[in-house]
């Protein structure tokens, strides 16, 4: 754990920090700064980065929608024909 924090950019380690502390509940804090090695400040820093982020809307697409196969069949019947 120590060494994947140690591995992030400072954001994703505040981040990171925050989400683990995060899932111990109470006095997770307090445990993971002594775990990580890191401030509390840092963790509450991560903790209102995270309070900030927009929430993902669900039909969010991380690529764009790519074209039907069998239109491209439709378009390109010589290229089709070759592969």
């Amino acid at each position: 754990m120590k060494d994947f924090f140690n591995s992030l950019s400072e954001k994703d380690s505040r981040r990171y920090a925050a989400v683990e502390a995060q899932k111990l509940g109470r006095c997770g804090i307090s445990y993971i700064a002594k775990v990580l090695g890191c401030s509390r400040t840092t963790i509450y820093a991560g903790q209102k980065e995270l309070g900030a982020l927009p929430e993902k809307k669900q039909d969010s697409r991380i690529r764009r929608k790519g074209r039907d196969v069998k239109a491209m069949k439709k378009r390109l019947p010589l290229l089709t024909r070759r592969f």
